[in-house]
C-alpha cells in the first residue's frame, strides 16, 4: 500500500471513530450493566418528571476552566451534565438546561453567588471553584449549592428532590417529638460556664435532611396537645411523655395522619451524656430506654425496652483499646439487602444499615386477627439472640458474645396498617386544674345549667377507632451523625458523606408519612460497596464454633492467675515470700498451666481466621491463573483449529 494510501486508511479511521462517539453522545439509547442501576434513571424520578406542569431550567454551573482542578471532578462534572441530559430527555420538553462555565469578573459569576452557589476556593492556586445546580419554576428557586464527588451516588436523589422542591410552594408540616438533640443542642447557661471554648453540637444530619422537604415543629414531651395542621408525627426516643400528650397521638394517628415511632432500650446517646452529665455535675445517670407501653399494647406491639438484641453474622468489627486488636461486637449489627423488606417502599432497594443496641418487635395473634398488617421492614438472621439491656453499662465485646445464645430471627421495624382501636376508651384524660375545679364549681354549674342554654362543645368528640399507618423501629441511635456520616474537609470547608444507607432510611420514612413518595425509590444507590457476605458468615459460624471453648479457656485462665497471685502474695512478717519446695513446686506447676493456656488460647484465636485464610489464598490463587489459563485454552483452541 502506498504512503498517501495509509495515511487516508488512517484519516478515515479517526473521523469514524469521531462518529461513533459523536453518535454514541447522542442517541437515547444507554446501557446500565451496574448491579444498582447506578447510571439509570430510578422510575420514581420518571413520575416525578411526569408530574411536571410548569416548565423549569435548569442552571448547571462548574469551573471547568480553573488551573489546578483534579481530574477527578472534571470527571465527575461530566458525570454530572450527562444525567442532567438524562433528566431533559425523560421530561418531554418540560426541563431547559443550561451549562454555564462562570468565568472569574464576569456576569456569569456574579450570577452563580447571587442564586447561592457556594464559592469553593483551591489550596493549590487560591482561584475560586463554582460546582452546582441552580433550578427555577416561575418564580421559585432552589439550589444545590455545591457538588461533591462523595456523594455520586446520591446525585439523582439530590437533583430530584431539587426539582420536587422547586415545585412545592408549602413544605408538609412534621411534628417531631423528641428526647435527643436531634436539631442540636440549646445553649444551657451552666454548660458554657463549664465549656467556655468548646463550639455547641450542630443539628444532625437527619435534622437538616427532614428540613429540606418539611417544615419541623418541635413538640415538647410535657404538651398537653398536638400543634394544628400537621400531616405526619415523628416521635424519636420518647420519654416521660404527659398523659394527654399521648392521648393526643393516639387521637392523630386514628385521625389518618401517618406516625413514625424510634424507641430504644439501649441509647448510646443517653449513656454517653448521662455519664458526662455525671461526672461534671454529680447527676445519676438518666434512663437509657424508652417506651410507648400504653400506645404500643393497643396498637397490638410487644416490645421490650429492657433486652437488646444481639446478632452473631451481623457483627460489627469494633476496636476494643489502642493495643487490642479489633472484635466483632453482635450487638452493633451491620444489616445488608438480605436483612432489608425488597417489596416494602421504606426498604426497598437499600443495601447498608447500621444498627446499635436495637430491641426487637412482634405483633399481638390478636391484633393480627382484627385487621391489623404488620409488614416486617428490617430482620435479623436466625443467628439472633437477647440480653439485658442493664448489662451494657459498660459495653464488652467478649463479654456480650458469652452471653448472647441465638433463638431465631428477631424483627427491628415494621410497618402497621389498618383499623385501629383507641388507647382511650374513656376519652381525654382530666387535667389536675379540671379535677380541682370540678368539686368547687359543681353546683355553681348545676345552677347555672337550668338558665343558661346550651352551647355545643368546640372540641372534636373522641375517636374510638380509625385506619392508621403506623412505622416502628426498635432503635434510635441510627438517626444520629456518629453511626450514619462521615465528614471531611471539601477545597477548605466541611462535607457530609454517608457512610451507609441510615439517611437513606430516614429521608424514606419522612417521605412517606408526608405524602412525597417519588423520592422513595432515588436511594438504592446510595453505597456502591457490596459486603463480602462469604466471609461475614464464615467469621459468624467460627466465632459461634469456637467461643463456648474459649469462653471455658478465659475462665480456666482467671482462675490459676488468681490461685497463682494467692500464693505469690503470702508473705512472712518480714515482707517475704515463704517459698516452701512444696509450695514451690505448686507455684510452678500454675505457671506452666497459664502458658500452656494462654498458647491455647492463641491456636484458638487462630483457628477463627483458618478457613478465611484458606478462602483468600484459593481467591489469589485463582485471580493469578485464572487469565493464563484462559489465554492457554484459547491458544490450544487455536492451534487445533489450524490443524484442522
Amino acid at each position: 500500500m502506498k504512503t498517501g494510501s495509509k495515511i487516508t486508511a488512517i484519516l478515515l479511521v479517526l473521523v469514524a471513530l469521531a462518529l461513533v462517539n459523536y453518535l454514541a453522545a447522542r442517541l437515547p439509547l444507554r446501557v446500565d450493566a451496574t448491579a444498582g442501576g447506578i447510571y439509570t434513571l430510578s422510575p420514581g424520578t420518571k413520575a416525578l418528571l411526569a408530574k411536571i406542569e410548569t416548565p423549569v431550567t435548569l442552571d448547571f454551573y462548574f469551573s471547568r476552566d480553573v488551573s489546578g482542578l483534579p481530574t477527578s471532578y472534571k470527571n465527575y462534572a461530566s458525570r454530572v451534565q450527562e444525567l442532567l441530559r438524562q433528566y431533559v430527555r425523560a421530561s418531554s420538553g418540560k426541563i431547559t438546561l443550561n451549562i454555564i462555565t462562570p468565568q472569574p469578573d464576569t456576569p456569569e459569576e456574579e450570577r452563580a453567588a447571587a442564586a447561592g452557589l457556594q464559592a469553593q476556593t483551591l489550596s493549590a492556586t487560591g482561584e475560586t471553584l463554582y460546582f452546582g445546580i441552580v433550578a427555577i419554576q416561575a418564580d421559585q428557586e432552589k439550589n444545590i449549592p455545591a457538588l461533591t464527588p462523595q456523594r455520586e451516588a446520591f446525585l439523582e436523589y439530590d437533583i430530584s428532590q431539587l426539582l420536587h422542591g422547586v415545585q412545592v410552594l408549602d413544605k408538609p408540616r412534621l411534628g417531631l417529638i423528641t428526647s435527643l438533640p436531634l436539631a442540636g443542642q440549646q445553649p444551657d447557661m451552666r454548660m458554657m460556664m463549664m465549656q467556655q471554648r468548646q463550639r455547641m453540637p450542630a443539628p444532625q444530619v437527619v435534622h437538616t435532611e427532614w428540613s429540606r422537604s418539611c417544615e419541623i415543629v418541635p413538640i415538647e414531651p410535657s404538651a398537653t396537645e398536638l400543634p394544628a395542621n400537621l400531616a405526619a408525627l415523628a416521635i424519636i426516643h420518647p420519654q416521660d411523655l404527659s398523659e394527654n400528650l399521648e392521648y393526643a397521638i393516639d387521637q392523630f394517628a386514628l385521625s389518618g395522619h401517618p406516625v413514625l415511632v424510634a424507641l430504644d432500650p439501649s441509647s448510646i446517646h443517653s449513656r454517653l451524656s448521662g455519664s458526662q452529665q455525671a461526672m461534671m455535675m454529680g447527676m445519676p445517670p438518666q434512663n437509657l430506654s424508652s417506651d410507648l407501653p400504653r400506645l404500643l399494647k393497643t396498637w397490638g406491639v410487644a416490645y421490650n425496652p429492657a433486652s437488646v438484641v444481639g446478632d452473631f453474622k451481623l457483627a460489627t468489627l469494633v476496636g476494643t483499646g489502642p493495643n487490642s486488636p479489633p472484635e466483632r461486637y453482635p450487638g452493633w449489627l451491620s444489616l445488608d439487602a438480605a436483612n432489608l423488606n425488597p417489596a416494602a417502599r421504606p426498604t426497598a432497594q437499600l443495601n447498608s444499615i447500621w444498627l446499635v443496641e436495637p430491641g426487637s418487635l412482634s405483633l399481638d395473634p390478636a391484633a393480627a386477627a382484627a385487621g391489623i398488617t404488620a409488614t416486617t421492614l428490617i430482620e435479623t438472621t436466625d443467628q439472633a439472640g437477647e440480653i439485658s439491656a442493664n448489662t451494657l453499662m459498660m459495653p464488652d465485646p467478649a463479654a456480650f458474645s458469652r452471653q448472647l445464645v441465638p433463638t431465631g430471627k428477631k424483627i427491628l421495624a415494621l410497618q402497621l396498617t389498618g383499623k385501629f382501636k383507641t388507647a382511650f376508651p374513656d376519652g381525654a384524660p382530666k387535667t389536675p386544674d379540671t379535677d380541682a375545679t370540678t368539686t368547687a364549681d359543681a353546683a355553681t354549674t348545676t345552677d347555672a345549667a337550668k338558665d343558661t342554654p346550651a352551647t355545643p362543645n368546640a372540641s372534636p368528640a373522641p375517636l374510638k377507632e380509625g385506619d392508621a399507618t403506623i412505622i416502628i423501629v426498635a432503635d434510635t441511635d441510627w438517626l444520629l451523625d456518629d453511626f450514619s456520616i462521615r465528614r471531611f474537609n471539601f477545597l477548605g470547608s466541611e462535607a457530609v458523606q454517608p457512610s451507609n444507607d441510615n439517611l437513606s432510611l430516614a429521608n424514606n420514612l419522612a417521605d412517606i408519612i408526608t405524602g412525597s413518595t417519588d423520592l422513595v425509590t432515588l436511594r438504592g444507590k446510595a453505597n456502591t460497596e457490596r459486603p463480602f457476605t462469604v466471609v461475614r458468615d464464615m467469621q459468624a459460624e467460627a466465632q459461634k464454633k469456637y467461643q463456648a471453648k474459649l469462653g471455658e479457656l478465659e475462665t480456666r485462665l482467671a482462675e490459676v492467675q488468681a490461685k497463682l497471685g494467692e500464693l505469690m502474695g503470702k508473705t512472712t512478717e518480714g515482707n517475704r515470700l515463704v517459698a516452701t519446695p512444696e509450695m514451690q513446686k505448686t507455684i510452678e506447676d500454675f505457671q506452666k498451666q497459664e502458658l500452656e493456656m494462654r498458647r491455647e488460647r492463641r491456636e484458638i484465636r487462630r483457628s477463627l481466621r483458618e478457613d478465611i485464610d484458606a478462602l483468600e489464598y484459593k481467591l489469589a490463587a485463582l485471580n493469578l491463573l485464572s487469565m493464563p489459563a484462559i489465554i492457554l485454552l484459547a491458544a490450544l483452541l487455536f492451534h487445533r483449529s489450524r490443524r484442522k
